[in-house]
């Protein structure tokens, strides 16, 4: 994001697998980790120059599919596709909530 100055940007499309997936639950505090084979089956979310608020679901060897909120501490395991889409005459940033409690994102022009 800083490399590349994307002040709105989205992730469009991604595929592939992680050895390593890191996750924090709806309503959690704390980070879950997990060590296997997983295929990402969705990641969505907004990145930014100050950060990003991704969701991740994959599924294990098994069928049984984990989401939540990104965090660091994934590892790729074979390939990660990964499209990434930029509003231009947008910023994203972040400002705290009343409501929720968390920074939320906010959306103004360039």
């Amino acid at each position: 994001m800083q490399q590349n100055q994307l002040h709105a940007a989205w992730i469009a499309g991604c595929t592939g697998s992680l050895a390593d997936v890191a996750l924090r639950y709806a309503g959690q505090e704390a980070t879950t980790s997990l060590t296997g084979t997983f295929e990402v089956i969705s990641l969505n979310g907004t990145l930014e120059l100050t950060g990003e608020h991704l969701h991740l679901a994959v599924s294990d060897p098994y069928g049984a599919m984990l989401g939540g909120h990104m965090m660091p501490g994934c590892t790729v395991r074979t390939t990660l596709e990964l499209v990434i889409g930029e509003l231009p005459a947008l910023t994203f940033s972040r400002q705290p909530c009343a409501i929720s409690g968390y920074d939320e994102l906010h959306i103004s022009s360039r």
